[in-house]
């Protein structure tokens, strides 16, 4: 267990939740190292049936934490953070998340990969890639146009501003929106759900889904991680990571942006 990163085994319920509120739930690399770890071992235990991800009352995770991550940027697929979006990706049991308050970045690019997502009526969503001048991740540039339609995909990925639940659930990355308070509770009791079915036809019925789209999703993760840790060496992104670490506004280069 990493610090940032609870993990809970409740009967059948694996239960990973963020717990940083000092940085909003930030990830860290150790936290995905843990995260990758946790959903590893989930498909390798018949006792566990579901896992269910969530974050705190104010905040599901604010996305990778930028200080951790320009400390030791991800060099290759062997780093923490593509370590976690192969297992996650890939991960046999069905997954529920529950979300509150700021999903930003992977916050939200994970949700593709969950099967149920529960999330507040005032949770709020981001994928900021562009304006952090790189490319987005966890195949996302394949998923969204998938559930959005390539329209609403291009808003969202290509401006990078905020978004609430309802456009989220219009765009098929949630599933219901809820009042705040019974956001974990539905998620739980969806979780509870799951548990008490038949665990074949669940895991069965889950990878008949993902099947179509198996091979393409790590294609696009393998793609958009090459794109991704190249476009970090850039000056458009060592700008914009800078800017946000000092809260000023970036200033680009048209020259080399």
């Amino acid at each position: 267990m990493s610090d940032g990163l609870r993990v809970a085994r409740e009967g059948a319920l694996l239960t990973l939740a963020f717990d940083r509120p000092s940085r909003r739930n930030a990830i860290t690399g150790a936290m995905y190292d843990t995260l990758a770890a946790a959903l590893r071992d989930s498909d390798g235990d018949d006792s566990i049936r579901v896992v269910l991800l969530h974050g705190s009352a104010d905040a599901f995770t604010a996305g990778n934490d930028l200080e951790d991550f320009m400390r030791a940027p991800p060099s290759g697929e062997d780093a923490p953070v593509f370590r976690f979006l192969v297992a996650m990706s890939r991960a046999l049991k069905p997954i529920v998340a529950a979300v509150h308050g700021p999903a930003v970045g992977i916050g939200t690019t994970m949700l593709l990969h969950s099967d149920l997502v529960y999330a507040a009526d005032d949770a709020r969503f981001q994928l900021p890639f562009v304006s952090l001048g790189v490319v987005p991740e966890f195949a996302s540039s394949y998923l969204l146009p998938l559930v959005a339609g390539h329209a609403r995909a291009a808003e969202l990925l290509l401006l990078g501003e905020p978004f609430t639940a309802k456009q989220a659930h219009e765009c098929g990355i949630v599933t219901r929106v809820l009042p705040a308070a019974e956001v974990l509770p539905a998620a739980r009791a969806a979780a509870a759900k799951l548990a008490a079915l038949p665990s074949k036809s669940v895991r069965l019925t889950k990878a008949l889904m993902k099947a179509p789209h198996a091979a393409a999703v790590q294609a696009q993760l393998q793609v958009e991680g090459r794109h991704f840790r190249e476009m970090l060496r850039e000056p458009a992104a060592r700008e914009a990571l800078a800017a946000f670490l000092e809260k000023r506004r970036p200033v680009f280069d048209p020259e080399t942006s």
